[in-house]
């Protein structure tokens, strides 16, 4: 277990340590790079900002200062560490460069190699990845020259975020927001990632199922499709193609650039699963569906009327993954064992039954981890014998470990393939 989590420590937490240049040029959206920095920060990113001269009259260098902990840099010919020429020294320390939010200005400058401030300059003399997050009016976004300039970027090597649709400054509505804070932290995080698992193709089904007493009543559960949620960000920053087949739940999705199918009963999230898990290598079923639905939905809400009790006829759902397990081949299946007692003979024994490659068990009496908590503890039993007992992480880090053991159960499985044949 100690190799185990020294691993872990190099690989999960990509941006701790990590030296981080936030650029900031004069858009109306500069306001919330404050929270990009904080939150930066909070990852354990050393954060550098350099603001160009008309972002300094939408936010205060103070600000950023304050946020980040180090000086703002904002003047042309500054010097950094005392005497080293600033623009240099700074992109020789970056492991990253972000530019949020990315006007029109900056995006035609850098395109064309127009170096006429630090941040242009220090553009010029960084060779790490560069995030461009753009913000603008919708016209100016849709501008002929600025589509151009955005296709200049992309050739160039340089990473480019879709800005989002919606209500903008100005007063009008469309394309040209600035993306989520967690949008842009999750592209950041992208860039370091290694991508491992780039020719696979992996589904995973999160949140609870729904089953309909009548219009208004209903059979749920407590899950948060949090673990789900995790998996499949995970996977897709590992560079999967992820489909996503979610319960209704509270939860925002993970990710806007992945394949999400919401659905309600379990019936549904049989069927979506049905039609898409035969072009996946990896199934991950951490969806928490109902055992047992109405027999009978009521069309029309039930009156609560004089009887103490009332008797609801139930029936069996249908057994997704016991019947995924049966026609598998060669993919990788896992499944989740929520238990209360016995873990790890109830988990072992569904592993077994359902024809499974691993099962992950874990103790949702417990307050601290399972239903809607942010972290987990886990035990992650493989069919081939192996056992690991995972401590409390974060749901993230506990996806990149069950990530791991379905690439290691898949190599396995493709290299016993090759010497068949």
């Amino acid at each position: 277990m100690r190799d185990l989590m020294g691993d872990m420590d190099k690989q999960y937490t990509m941006l701790k340590n990590k030296e981080i240049i936030v650029g900031i040029t004069g858009g109306i959206a500069a306001y919330k790079t404050a929270e990009l920095v904080r939150e930066l920060s909070k990852r354990g990113a050393n954060v550098h900002v350099v603001m160009t001269k008309n972002a300094m009259a939408f936010v205060t260098p103070l600000t950023f200062q304050t946020l980040s902990g180090n000086p703002v840099v904002h003047e042309m010919f500054e010097l950094f560490a005392g005497s080293k020429i600033g623009h240099i020294a700074l992109s020789d320390i970056a492991d990253q460069m972000v530019i949020a939010p990315a006007t029109a200005n900056i995006i035609g400058k850098i395109a064309n190699g127009i170096a006429d401030d630090f941040l242009t300059t220090m553009v010029m003399a960084t060779t790490v990845p560069i995030l461009f997050v753009p913000s603008m009016n919708t016209k100016m976004w849709g501008s002929p020259m600025v589509e151009a300039n955005i296709m200049k970027l992309k050739e160039a090597g340089y990473e480019v975020m879709e800005p989002e649709s919606g209500d903008l400054a100005c007063g009008t509505s469309g394309k040209g927001r600035m993306p989520r804070i967690e949008d842009v932290l999750e592209k950041m995080e992208d860039i370091f990632t290694e991508k491992d698992l780039i020719n696979e193709r992996v589904l995973v089904t999160a949140g609870p199922t729904t089953e309909y007493i009548d219009p208004v009543r209903c059979i749920t559960n407590k899950s948060s499709g949090k673990m789900g949620y995790s998996i499949a960000k995970i996977a897709k920053r590992r560079g999967a193609d992820v489909i996503l087949i979610t319960g209704k739940t509270y939860v925002a999705p993970p990710r806007t650039d992945m394949h999400i199918i919401e659905v309600e009963t379990a019936c549904e999230m049989r069927d979506a699963v049905m039609e898409h898990h035969r072009y996946c290598s990896i199934i991950i079923k951490a969806a928490a569906v109902a055992d047992f639905k109405c027999k009978n939905e009521t069309c029309q809400k039930m009156k609560k009327g004089d009887d103490n009790i009332v008797l609801l006829e139930l029936e069996k759902n249908p057994d997704i993954i016991g019947e995924l397990g049966k026609i598998k081949e060669q993919r990788i299946l896992i499944g989740f064992a929520a238990e209360t007692q016995n873990l790890f003979d109830h988990a072992a024994e569904k592993l077994k039954k359902k024809n499974l490659d691993i099962i992950v068990a874990n103790d949702v009496s417990r307050s601290d981890i399972g239903f809607g908590s942010d972290s987990n503890e886990v035990t992650i039993i493989e069919a081939t014998g192996g056992a690991k007992h995972v401590p409390m992480l974060s749901k993230d880090e506990i996806a990149h470990i069950i990530l791991d053991a379905a690439k290691k159960a898949l190599k396995k499985k493709k290299r016993v393939e090759e010497d068949w044949y």
